[in-house]
Parts: C-alpha cells; sequence; structure tokens
C-alpha cells in the first residue's frame, strides 16, 4: 500500500475505509521519511507484524511532530478510536486502562496515521493477562561499550539457555542494543518468569563481572553492558518487532539470525531501516515466528 499523497486521503485498508492526513509530513528529518511513509512501512509488514501484536495490549509512543519533537506515551485507546478497533480492559494500580489491541491492518495504519511510531505489546495476551507467553532480555550497552559488546553477551545467553535446553531468537532494539528472546506459550505467570530472569542476569554478572551488569542502578558502569531482565513483569512493555523507533532515522526492531549476531561480535554494526526489513521479510520471513509458536517449558532458575 503506498498512499496517495495530500490531506485528508482517504483509502480502503482491509475492507475498513480510512481517513489518512498530512502524509507529506517529514517525520524523520535526517532521512526526509515522511509520515506517508511510516504508514506504507507498517502496511506493508503488517503480515508478519499483526501477529505479534494480536490479542494483546498496546503501548503506543507517538510523536506527531516528528521524531526532531517531543513525543508520549499513550496506554488508554483514544476515545475518537473507530468502532472497530478492539480494545482490552486492564486493572491497573490507579484507574483500569482501556488499551488498543491491533488484530488486523486497518488499525496499524489507523495508529500509523496518529504518528504511532513504536508500539510496545504486553509479554501476554488480553485473555490470560497473568501469563507471559515469552522471557524477554534487553541487552543495552554502557559507552564506550556498543553492539559488538551487546552481541557477545547475546551468544553467552544462547550458550545458557542451551545448557538448559531452550531455543531463544535475537532482534535488534531498533536503537542501540539487542534483545533476546525465549519463547514459552506454556502455561507459566509473571512471579516464575522474573525470578528465572532475575537468575539468570545475576549469573551472566557473576560470570563476566567486568563486562556485565544486572541491577539498573549499576547501567551507568562504563563499558559494561546491562541484562535488563525486569522487563519480565505485568507492568512493563518492550518494544515490538518490527516496530519503527524514534530514532534520527527510520530504523525498526529487526530479528536477525545468530549467524549475523555472531559476525556483529567481529564487525560492530546491525541495524535496519525500514526498507531493509521489508525486503529481509520478503527473502527470509518472519524470523520471529518461533516467538509465536514454539512450546516450551520453563526450567528451574540456573545455579550463581
Amino acid at each position: 500500500m503506498t498512499p496517495p499523497a495530500g490531506a485528508g486521503t482517504e483509502v480502503d485498508v482491509g475492507g475498513r475505509r480510512l481517513k489518512l492526513s498530512n502524509l507529506d509530513k517529514v517525520l524523520y528529518p535526517e532521512a526526509a521519511f515522511t509520515k506517508g511513509q511510516v504508514i506504507d512501512y507498517y502496511a506493508r509488514i503488517a503480515p508478519v507484524l499483526v501477529p505479534h501484536l494480536a490479542g494483546r495490549a498496546l503501548t503506543r509512543r507517538r510523536w506527531p511532530d516528528g521524531v526532531a519533537g517531543p513525543g508520549f506515551y499513550e496506554k488508554n485507546c483514544p476515545s475518537h478510536r473507530p468502532p472497530w478497533v478492539d480494545t482490552v480492559r486492564v486493572d491497573a494500580h490507579r484507574e483500569p486502562v482501556e488499551y488498543c489491541v491491533v488484530n488486523d491492518v486497518a488499525v496499524l495504519v489507523w495508529l500509523a496515521n496518529l504518528a504511532a511510531l513504536e508500539l510496545h505489546p504486553s509479554l501476554s495476551r488480553a485473555e490470560h493477562l497473568g501469563r507471559p507467553t515469552t522471557l524477554v532480555f534487553d541487552l543495552d550497552p554502557g559507552p564506550p561499550a556498543a553492539m559488538a559488546e551487546c552481541a557477545w553477551l547475546a551468544t553467552e545467553l544462547r550458550a545458557l539457555f542451551g545448557e538448559l535446553g531452550l531455543e531463544s531468537c535475537p532482534k535488534t532494539s531498533g536503537s542501540k542494543g539487542l534483545q533476546v528472546y525465549v519463547p514459552l506459550n506454556a502455561p507459566v505467570d509473571y512471579e516464575a518468569t522474573s525470578g528465572f530472569a532475575l537468575a539468570v542476569a545475576r549469573r551472566l554478572e557473576a560470570r563476566f563481572p567486568d563486562r556485565v551488569v544486572s541491577n539498573m542502578t549499576k547501567a551507568r558502569r562504563t563499558g559494561k553492558v546491562l541484562v535488563d531482565w525486569s522487563q519480565n513483569s505485568p507492568g512493563k512493555t518492550t518494544v515490538s518487532v518490527y516496530s519503527l523507533r524514534a530514532r534520527p532515522r527510520p530504523t525498526v526492531s529487526t530479528p536477525v539470525t545468530w549467524e549475523e549476531v555472531e559476525g556483529v561480535v567481529e564487525d560492530g554494526d546491525l541495524s535496519f531501516e525500514a526498507s531493509e526489513v521489508v525486503e529481509r521479510v520478503g527473502r527470509l520471513g518472519d524470523l520471529f515466528e518461533p516467538v509465536l509458536t514454539l512450546q516450551q517449558q520453563l526450567p528451574p532458575p540456573p545455579d550463581p
């Protein structure tokens, strides 16, 4: 789908009639990447992205004036939403939140038209809010550590999971780090996944104290990689696979192969922009498909 230029353009998306606006507005100034191109990217990537969002409460990060301007998180689904946008009510600490749920391409395009550049879904599905379907480890480098150090640590994570009989899937954060997912798709609660993730992070820190930290308060330690295990809680979300990021250029949180990760340890670069990701999916399919389908039982936490 390539939406025509102009304001107030009406298009048919998956049988829904949508009015798109300000398509020529530049949202990524460094790349001259417009709102129309953002919408086009999300429409093209929808066949592989929607399955990763479907049935999940979605937090959005919006930049109405582009990435050079202020952005904000949005949890409640806008009251002016079309009647065909599904929602899920989640009881939060202060008051209930009515989240948007992206179950089809029309909802995805509608959100893109609102300049919702980043999509952050829950780790659990709406019908089982207390049951995460995956583990996630966010590897965040502290300068001068960078992508190469994250890639090294990702390979160590993979080796540890292998010892525990678990398969894992890597993706770029679309920003400066890497993320490693462990598909579960089996009955488990956040207490179990959070405890397991903390044990993994502490084991890595104990094994590599000069290169790894597990505590958020230590994240500023120069030259180390933070293993952010805390994403495994019901109140946290992680940027979705295939989501754009609000960086100077339209980079994407991109699934990668373990061979690519191993290569980064040597050359230190692993970044993809929207057009590259569409091409990769056409060539490689959805490398993150196991996160949706692979069933794995959570083993006991590893020893320190």
